[in-house]
C-alpha cells in the first residue's frame, strides 16, 4: 500500500531542470533508499515533498491527498517529518528543550508558545519518551551546541519524531559519522520503522543504504535511472556509469 506517491515530479531553477519527471512510491512500513551522485536532485526531491520549493510539474500525494502547494508546517502536521543534511538544532537550547519546541510546533508555530504552553508534566513525560527512543538520556540537559555530530543527528531525529509522523524523510543521516556511529544509527532507523513509521532515506554511504533498504531509487542529473532491490542496483550498468565506474559493493562504499 502506497503511503507517498510521486508522479512526474519536476523542478526548474531559471531554466535549469534540477528534477525531471521523477515517479516512485513509498510503501507503508518501508525504508526506501534514494541514492545518486552529487547534484543528482536528491535534496531537491526532499524540498519538493516537504513544501520548501514549489514544483514546476508533477504531483505529490500523501495518504491519498495531494500536498503540492501546501506550506511546510501544513505538510508536517499531516504526518511528514524531516531531517536535514546539515543539522539545524537550536544550539543554545538543551536536548530536552529542542524536542519540546518540535512537540509544541504541532500546535503553535510561534517559538515562544511552543516552549511555554507545553512545560507540563504529561508533555515532559512524552518528550522523555522521545529522548529514550533515540538514546539521548545522558544528554537530556546538555546544550546542543556542545554535542558531537552523531548525537546532534539523533536530536534531529528525535525532533522529527516529536511531530508524530507517518513518514520520516532522512537526508544523509550517516554523513560525517564514524563506522560505529553509523551502525548505531541503522539500528535506530530500523527501530523507527518497526514502530510504524515509514522512512524515505537519502544516503551516500552504500553500506548503510544496502543494509537498510529492500528497495532503492537511483537519480542522476535529475532523472530516475533505476529502481529495484540492492542486488539489482549493484549490477545495473546505468547506475555503475552514473557513479563513474565505481563499484557499488558495500565493502567499496562511496563516502
Amino acid at each position: 500500500m502506497a503511503l507517498l506517491e510521486i508522479d512526474g515530479l519536476s523542478k526548474e531553477f531559471d531554466g535549469l531542470r534540477a528534477l525531471d519527471q521523477v515517479s516512485f512510491a513509498t510503501e507503508v512500513g518501508e525504508i526506501l533508499g534514494v541514492i545518486g551522485p552529487n547534484g543528482a536532485g536528491k535534496t531537491t526531491l526532499f524540498n519538493l515533498i516537504s513544501g520548501i520549493y514549489p514544483a514546476t510539474a508533477g504531483e505529490v500525494v500523501f495518504q491519498g491527498r495531494s500536498i503540492l502547494g501546501m506550506k511546510s508546517h501544513q505538510i508536517s502536521r499531516l504526518g511528514i517529518g524531516r531531517t536535514f543534511q546539515i543539522v539545524r538544532p537550536f544550539q543554545n537550547l538543551d536536548v530536552e528543550m529542542n524536542i519540546l519546541v518540535a512537540y509544541g510546533h504541532r500546535f503553535y508555530p510561534d517559538l515562544w508558545n511552543s516552549m511555554g504552553h507545553f512545560r507540563k508534566n504529561e508533555i515532559l513525560k512524552e518528550v522523555q519518551g522521545y529522548i529514550e527512543r533515540t538514546g539521548l538520556q545522558s544528554y537530556r540537559k546538555q546544550l546542543t551546541k556542545n554535542l558531537p555530530l552523531g548525537i546532534k543527528k539523533r536530536v534531529e531525529i528525535a525532533r522529527a519524531l516529536a511531530l508524530k509522523p507517518r513518514l520520516l524523510l532522512l537526508d544523509e543521516p550517516s554523513g560525517g559519522l564514524r563506522f560505529e556511529e553509523s551502525g548505531q544509527l541503522m539500528d535506530l532507523i530500523r527501530t523507527v520503522r518497526d514502530q510504524g513509521i515509514s522512512v524515505l532515506l537519502i544516503e551516500h554511504n552504500m553500506q548503510v543504504v544496502m543494509d537498510l533498504c529492500k528497495r532503492i531509487v537511483v537519480l542522476d542529473h535529475g532523472s530516475k535511472i533505476a529502481e529495484g532491490s540492492p542486488e539489482a542496483i549493484r549490477s545495473n550498468p546505468q547506475v555503475i556509469e552514473a557513479y563513474l565506474g565505481k563499484s557499488l559493493r558495500p565493502e567499496e562504499e562511496e563516502g
